[in-house]
């Protein structure tokens, strides 16, 4: 066995992973570890960004220690992560001057609404191929210049540095303080609503309009080249070589290299990305376009996406809230030991509805109860509440493209529940394929470092890497996915317009 292999920091909304792959695409170590959720009142989701730091340097040593491996042995690493979590840091001390605000959270709204009653919600699609949202982090980032103290005074003085995570670790992990490149990659820009999807250059009007200095912003760099080294003691002197925001590096790890290719991730939320090549498609049924990634020296490929906010997250509600059950994995026996749904429908609109409905007002609701209701129907409705939502997205998908899915390529750590596979496919009415690796995030930023440095010599070595696990085929009939879905819509009207 070679002894050279590629690294991928993997900093997710819940966790930090570290993993290293050989040629073959095959996991050779890992170490993950978690990190705290922090709520401060309602809507609001942070998390601290040195506690993500130090996590990040702890799962590095942690699994090189576990192969017995050294940065000799690795020949480039590459950055994936949770993408609009924003933050915002001292260019000299390096430290945070608030906690990351994650991209579930919606203090923003008022910023929101502000914008949108001049133009509306859709006031910056044309440029940024997104709605104005209390997702995407440059209103996150206006939100923290108007609120934080010091904050504005800072960027202006250029004594602050913004970004999205992935620009958070590259320049600390790059020396930081003393060196560190202060750069992202076009998937990851592409999130922050204030890049030109065209141009791939932060747009002056748009930080204009949200009052935010251009000074601040990292350099926008494609998604695979070498950035430079890493300074961190683990893995020093190994070149940091690519950057994928974690739903695009998906895309890449599941091989999506050909337009009309898509893949879903089902994560803390879901996200379903369809390739559409170079051209960029501009949505129309609630999609955003966004770009896919950039290897270096070639046109920026770009995708449409479907973005889901609560899948994950729900089962991880129903064990620490509610206390249905003690770990992840024990909401599938329990939702298998009834039939159905028992005619109940939860709709996680915890923080909103993402597409293809972009209600910021809508709250979760669980609908249709009666005395016949008992917590594993509830448990069933919240599995087959991921799917439904699924299902809304590959339909305004298919109707923007206008390319018919085939099947749908799954990844992520809720395709090991395979009540929730066959129930996708039979609401579907298409086959869903789980890959022989689900890590693909993760793999798709070793992908990116690997080819940037020669590892891989092009996208047919990594396409000859990726093979299926399981497929599951549609096995419901067609008048009771037409009732089922159905009642899911009504459910998801009755949680608009909760908040006023």
């Amino acid at each position: 066995m070679s002894d050279q292999f590629v690294g991928a920091i993997d900093q997710g909304t819940t966790s930090t992973r570290f993993m290293v792959f050989d040629r073959a695409g095959k996991v050779i170590t890992s170490a993950q570890k978690e990190h705290k959720q922090i709520y401060p009142q309602p809507g609001w989701v942070e998390h601290d960004p040195m506690e993500i730091l130090d996590n990040t340097n702890e799962v590095i040593g942690a699994a090189l220690a576990r192969a017995k491996l050294s940065a000799e042995n690795l020949l480039a690493v590459g950055i994936t992560n949770q993408r609009e979590t924003t933050v915002l840091w001292d260019r000299h001390s390096g430290m945070p001057l608030t906690n990351a605000l994650v991209w579930m959270d919606t203090r923003n709204d008022a910023l929101v609404q502000r914008f949108a009653r001049d133009g509306g919600q859709d006031r910056y699609r044309q440029r940024t191929g997104l709605p104005l949202a209390t997702y995407f982090s440059g209103l996150k980032l206006a939100w923290i210049l108007e609120n934080v103290p010091g904050a504005r005074a800072a960027v202006e003085r250029g004594d602050a540095l913004f970004g999205n995570i992935n620009t958070w670790l590259a320049w600390q992990l790059t020396g930081g303080p003393k060196g560190g490149r202060h750069i992202t990659d076009v998937s990851n820009a592409s999130r922050t609503m204030l890049m030109d999807l065209a141009s791939c250059r932060w747009d002056p009007d748009l930080l204009q309009d949200f009052r935010i200095p251009a000074e601040c912003l990292p350099e926008i760099l494609p998604s695979s080249m070498v950035y430079g080294e890493m300074c961190c003691a683990p893995l020093r002197g190994t070149p940091l070589a690519g950057m994928l925001g974690d739903q695009q590096a998906a895309l890449f790890g599941q091989t999506c290299f050909r337009p009309g290719a898509a893949k879903n991730t089902y994560g803390t939320g879901s996200f379903l990305l369809m390739n559409t090549g170079t051209e960029l498609v501009r949505s129309k049924a609630g999609l955003l376009s966004t770009v896919a990634y950039q290897l270096d020296q070639q046109a920026p490929v770009y995708a449409l996406e479907g973005a889901i906010a609560i899948t994950g997250a729900l089962v991880q509600w129903l064990r620490d809230n509610l206390r249905l059950f003690d770990v992840a994995g024990q909401i599938e026996p329990l939702a298998r030991s009834v039939p159905d749904n028992g005619d109940v429908y939860f709709v996680p609109a915890f923080s909103g509805l993402y597409a293809p409905y972009w209600r910021d007002d809508a709250r979760g609701i669980i609908a249709g109860l009666t005395r016949f209701a008992t917590k594993a129907h509830i448990a069933r409705a919240a599995l087959e509440s991921t799917a439904y939502q699924v299902r809304d997205v590959v339909e305004a998908m298919e109707q923007d493209s206008g390319i018919p899915l085939r099947r749908l390529r799954s990844d992520g750590g809720m395709v090991v529940n395979e009540l929730l596979m066959q129930f996708q496919a039979d609401i579907l009415a298409k086959p869903v394929i789980r890959p022989k690796m689900i890590e693909t995030t993760a793999l798709g930023s070793a992908y990116a470092a690997g080819l940037a440095v020669g590892y891989w010599k092009n996208l047919d070595d990594l396409q000859s890497n990726w093979g299926v696990d399981r497929e599951w085929e549609p096995a419901m009939t067609e008048s009771e996915r037409a009732r089922l879905y159905r009642s899911w819509k009504k459910a998801v009207e009755r949680s608009f317009a909760w908040v006023e």
